[in-house]
């Protein structure tokens, strides 16, 4: 048995393929602090037996929890003299422009901490000054005397060559061999200093963590063969997660966005905008021609009136904001309604959980209008407590009737989630239009027919299993790592045998690796991109390039690539201008058996998959009195017309008037939007 777990802010999802080819769900309640705990109650929820499983996939939120509520480990950092302030310097450039009173960042090591030592590369890598080793003793006897847990190290130019940081680690673990060390070459060979100082620091910050975590989990799971999602889209092994944690800070979400491209190239849609609600936040990202967007410029904590923390790693390009299922409805000083970001999450959770829960939420919203029902709780539902915490913290305010609040926080809420849609779509130069809404996670479903209708797109697809389709996402990954090498030179200048050598070069790390995780060398695929730029600009382009060995003439053809590609994303380019390749990247896929999706086709009428009929509040309409469809009876390409709502476990799909659907051969329900 196949099974891929993830944890969510208020659920933990399972999703399971036995060697028939059955496929399997659960869900159950997160359980914080101790994780780990809620991955087992769901396999049990499952009834699965822990010794059928033969191979385990995971995605956690525990990296990126212990980054955003401070709870990692004390952290030193020892870096080149004349460099401790990297990490206060930042950057000049800030997102608040016009405010005086605007703040950097605050620096994860605070500066008595920060520790410098005598020694010295230039650009190219070549030793100016050599490692002052009595300056490191030193700095390894204060750390031990503050108590410091882990210890980041990160020298100027080491992307160019990590020897000086390769001989300080290696004294630091003869000194100090239980203190937890991070080189920033290990996890990145990028240039930028401070992006790559503070990637190598939040790395040392949340090791401590990630390895009891990871230890945890995989002490409950020895039997199998253990993976773990990263934010590149791919997976990786427990022991590599506890070496470089900072590769699954977006462990969770990234696999459904990737789950998404796979159903996609199934379905033969190319173009997707995928769209993951959960109780906590909502996600989204854009996918073009099958192809799911990564990159290395990934920060933390930024919006538009703060910089953020950099992630110099390879993180699928997601929007993510604090709108979910748990999200809190509340009112500002100035008297308008918000959603979000503070959500109820598991403990105590909304009101309707009866946990505790007194701030009204999107769920209760959702119950009070009809969408969603108590019948299909796990826990039992006092709509009287719904409908006074809706009526007494909102609808009073604004004297109006609670199933009129009710309406207005779920309008917010898909106002709020619509912002983050178009900043993937439309703001980055993107006809909606052009693309299909894949819809999941339990809220997605939910809010996906108005959203599409207020975007523009035409078709939504809600995927079998929606509620927990990022652990099916999982199920469909491979091994992946992304080798990225900053590699500076002229296209003009350059001479293919020498590049040639580069690809060979990263080509052979990636095959050790694989090794190490015994992935078969023909089991390896590689796809090869150069980060590129005109002379003298600051940002660059990534261009796919071809693999093999290249000749003058492939250089022609990149070129000529990244003119094509360079007027796309900045609407102009500069045929007579000098052209430069500032990093190479090569992203390597070790493939893995995965399920295959069966087609089944479900004969019936529409009519018999109805449960009932109950009053739905609707905008402009109002009260209707509506049918409710059990999705586990709909025939197969039977057209269902709304208003009408479909239902399943742990999710529901909302269909407005004018809007048609359809369950396809897979058990995909499409969704007809009717935009013109």
């Amino acid at each position: 048995m196949k099974v891929a777990t993830d944890i969510g802010g208020t659920f933990t999802d399972l999703v399971y393929v036995n060697d028939r080819g059955d496929l399997g769900i659960a869900k159950s309640h997160t359980t914080p602090p101790n994780f780990e705990q809620g991955v087992m109650d769901v396999i049990q929820q499952a009834g699965i037996e822990p010794d059928a499983i033969k191979t385990f996939i995971h995605g956690t939120t525990v990296i990126i929890n212990a980054l955003t509520e401070r709870k990692g480990a004390k952290t030193g950092l020892i870096t080149t003299k004349g460099f401790r302030d990297v990490l206060e310097i930042a950057r000049g450039n800030r997102p608040d422009l016009y405010n005086v009173r605007y703040q950097k960042p605050t620096p994860f090591v605070e500066r008595y901490l920060r520790k410098e030592v005598e020694e010295r590369l230039n650009y190219k890598g070549e030793e100016l000054t050599p490692l002052n080793k009595n300056e490191i003793k030193e700095i390894v006897d204060f750390f031990k005397k503050e108590k410091v847990e882990a210890i980041a190290v990160s020298f100027l130019h080491s992307y160019a060559n990590p020897v000086h940081e390769q001989e300080t680690v290696a004294y630091i673990k003869a000194l100090w061999p239980e203190v937890f060390v991070t080189a920033s070459h290990e996890i990145t060979k990028e240039w930028r200093e401070y992006e790559r100082t503070n990637t190598a620091v939040f790395n040392a910050y949340v090791k401590p963590i990630a390895t009891s975590y990871v230890n945890k989990l995989d002490e409950k799971q020895k039997r199998s063969n253990n993976y773990i999602m990263q934010s590149n889209g791919g997976t990786t092994t427990f022991e590599n997660a506890k070496n470089i944690p900072i590769h699954i800070v977006e462990s969770g979400p990234v696999a459904g966005i990737f789950g998404a491209a796979v159903l996609g190239n199934i379905l033969g849609e190319k173009n997707i905008i995928a769209f993951d609600v959960g109780g906590t936040t909502a996600k989204c990202s854009l996918i073009e021609n099958g192809e799911v967007k990564v990159s290395t410029d990934y920060y933390i904590e930024r919006d538009d009136r703060h910089a953020g923390y950099p992630i110099k790693t390879p993180v699928v390009d997601i929007v993510e904001i604090g709108n979910g299922g748990g999200s809190i409805a509340w009112i500002d000083d100035a008297g308008s309604l918000k959603v979000g970001p503070k959500s109820a999450g598991a403990l105590p959770g909304p009101v309707a959980y009866g946990q505790g829960g007194t701030e009204p939420t999107t769920t209760d919203a959702n119950l009070l209008t009809g969408r969603l029902s108590p019948k299909n709780f796990d826990y039992t539902v006092n709509m009287d407590k719904v409908k006074d915490a809706i009526e007494t913290k909102i609808a009073n305010y604004f004297n109006i009737s609670a199933e009129e609040a009710a309406l207005g926080i779920i309008r917010i809420a898909n106002s709020n989630m619509l912002n983050a849609l178009k900043l993937i779509s439309i703001r980055k130069g993107y006809n909606p239009r052009e693309f299909s809404l894949i819809a999941f996670g339990g809220g997605g479903s939910m809010h996906a027919a108005a959203l599409a209708k207020e975007l523009g797109v035409k078709k939504v697809i809600i995927p079998v299993a929606s509620s927990v389709f990022s652990a099916w996402g999982m199920l469909m990954t491979d091994l992946r790592h992304d080798y990225i090498q900053t590699y500076i030179t002229r296209l003009t200048d350059l001479d293919p045998a020498v590049i040639n050598r580069e690809w060979e070069n990263l080509e052979n790390n990636a095959y050790h690796e694989f090794l190490y995780e015994d992935v078969k060398k023909s089991s390896v695929m590689f796809t090869r991109f150069l980060d590129m730029r005109y002379l003298g600009q600051e940002h660059t382009v990534k261009v796919p390039v071809p693999n093999g060995r290249w000749n003058k003439e492939t250089l022609e053809t990149i070129i000529q690539s990244f003119h094509e590609l360079h007027e796309k994303t900045y609407t102009f380019k500069l045929e007579n201008a000098e052209t430069e390749i500032v990093n190479l990247h090569l992203t390597a896929v070790g493939i893995v058996e995965k399920p295959e999706l069966e087609k089944e086709h479900r004969d019936g009428e529409v009519k018999d998959a109805i449960k009932e009929v109950r009053p739905v509040y609707f905008e402009d309409t109002g009260w209707v009195q509506t049918d409710i469809y059990d999705r586990d009876k709909l025939p197969t390409l039977k057209t269902v017309t709304g208003p009408a709502i479909i239902e399943e476990k742990a999710s529901v799909t909302v269909l407005y008037e004018g809007q048609t659907l359809v369950v396809d051969e897979y058990g995909n329900l499409i969704l007809e939007i009717g935009v013109e």
